[in-house]
């Protein structure tokens, strides 16, 4: 096969060139044909840079087969359709999470979404203010890595208040691109290929994946209905001279459980006599309803270990912000820092300094918040019971989890799938948070943040649709 290159040079004011492939080469063809193409005679493509080149250099290309040839050209589309898809081996196991897929249900059939934890309502006024202040001010370039000075000194002064621990705003909190980046910065910034570190089922999707990325080996321990107690027996036979961290998320998703002084207690001991590491994400601090929340790291001989996770979504409503931090001792701080900064480096500046003032708020603010879901949970957890769920206590969180099994679907799943299509309600099923996914088959989780409203509507939809499959 031969190739024809015709080069046309255009006087318009844009210099256009133009080049139209006569015939199609093959790539042997193309590795022998000379590289020293005319391009407005400055010494060919060897010697091109943008600063020999035209200023306004447009090339269009097209290719066009010779009369003894035909050449076909397949559909782009249709050569994409057979690409296999691409994954790294550590996320193999990982498909599109669970709350993409049945928010996409939920809008393909008009289903209430009671599955995805995030408000359906705005957060404060004076919060979205502060952040246009700050847009408006010129606060608008990168940040600080490690976060603007003023929302690191909030942080230590709201932790103080709520933990009852003085912490360095310098030293020891990291901001990040909201907890779920905080959960990474942690892991990969202080467990090596091969670390253990425990789980407690069912978990938030993101700490299996996370942990796969860093190499870890992960055991897990179940925490199991109706009160979701941590089997402390099992917890100390898990733990091994290999084990490098515990991870805990309390108030827990998606349980509502809150973990109790006696259990963390437990937990703690455990942790200093091993020499182990502990992770928490509290995410939920402020959506405590049945008992006061503690955090791990203000247990005696605990904060040397521990890197407390948390963030501004879930308590002012503003989940799409991707506000986080993560506070520990300097010595862990340096690897939660150093993984940060390759990660994002830095967060959303204006919205930093809004954070700020949301976490200065009156204590007046954080009651009124509980009252309000309070009343939420309320709505929905009657509204459950009343048609036919078995619904299991919820401490803390914006969520409440149920046995579907009343209904006679055979997993959750089939029963989500169910939910939405013939139902029009949205849940999530919860057999994704287990390593092994039999042990959540019966389970499925509800939320409770959206407005009262939106609650009734989809509580009366279920009173009314699923009575008649009891």
């Amino acid at each position: 096969m031969s190739i024809e290159i015709q080069c046309t040079r255009t006087s318009s004011p844009m210099n256009s060139l133009r080049l139209r492939a006569l015939s199609v080469v093959s790539s042997t063809h193309l590795r022998s044909f000379p590289r020293r193409l005319c391009v407005g005679g400055t010494g060919g493509i060897d010697n091109w840079s943008p600063r020999n080149a035209y200023p306004s250099l447009t090339v269009a290309m097209s290719t066009v087969p010779t009369s003894k040839e035909a050449v076909s050209i397949p559909n782009a589309s249709t050569q994409k359709s057979h690409q296999p898809l691409q994954v790294a081996k550590r996320l193999e196991k990982f498909k599109t999470t669970i709350f993409t897929q049945m928010s996409l249900l939920a809008i393909k059939h008009g289903a209430i979404n009671l599955g995805q934890g995030f408000p359906n309502f705005d957060g404060p006024e004076f919060v979205k203010e502060a952040a246009i202040e700050g847009i408006r001010t010129g606060k608008n370039q990168y940040a600080r890595g490690y976060g603007v000075p003023d929302l690191n000194s909030a942080v230590a002064e709201r932790f103080q208040k709520d933990a009852g621990l003085v912490v360095d705003p310098e030293k020891e909190v990291t901001v990040t691109s909201g907890c779920t980046e905080a959960i990474a910065a942690t892991i990969l910034g202080l467990i090596n290929p091969g670390d253990e570190v425990v789980l407690f089922a069912p978990f938030y999707d993101s700490y299996e994946a996370t942990l796969s990325m860093a190499g870890a080996k992960i055991k897990c321990i179940t925490l199991r209905p109706p009160d979701f107690s941590v089997p402390l027996d099992e917890l100390k036979a898990t733990i091994s001279k290999n084990t490098q961290a515990i991870l805990i998320n309390t108030p827990h998703n998606p349980t509502g459980k809150m973990f109790t002084r006696e259990e963390l207690n437990a937990v703690a001991s455990l942790c200093i006599e091993n020499d182990v590491l502990v992770f928490t994400d509290e995410v939920y601090d402020k959506l405590s309803f049945e008992m006061d929340h503690i955090s791990m790291a203000s247990l005696p001989g605990m904060y040397e270990r521990t890197v407390t996770m948390n963030s501004l979504g879930k308590t002012f409503s503003l989940t799409g912000w991707k506000i986080g931090w993560a506070i520990a001792p300097p010595h862990l701080t340096w690897g939660v820092r150093q993984a940060h900064a390759f990660l994002t480096f830095a967060t959303c500046t204006p919205m930093q300094y809004a954070a700020a003032a949301a976490l200065r708020a009156p204590e007046s603010y954080y009651d009124d918040l509980r009252k309000d879901y309070q009343a939420k949970k309320k709505i929905l957890v009657d509204g459950l019971k009343a048609a036919g769920f078995k619904v299991f206590p919820s401490s803390g969180t914006y969520f409440v989890v149920v046995d579907h099994t009343p209904f006679g679907l055979e997993n959750d799943i089939a029963f989500c799938e169910y939910l939405i299509k013939e139902v029009g309600v949205v849940a999530i099923p919860t057999s994704v948070f287990y390593l092994n996914p039999d042990e959540g088959k019966n389970l499925v989780r509800f939320t409770f943040s959206k407005d009262e409203g939106t609650l009734i509507r989809a509580v009366e939809r279920m009173k009314e649709k699923l009575s008649r499959k009891l």
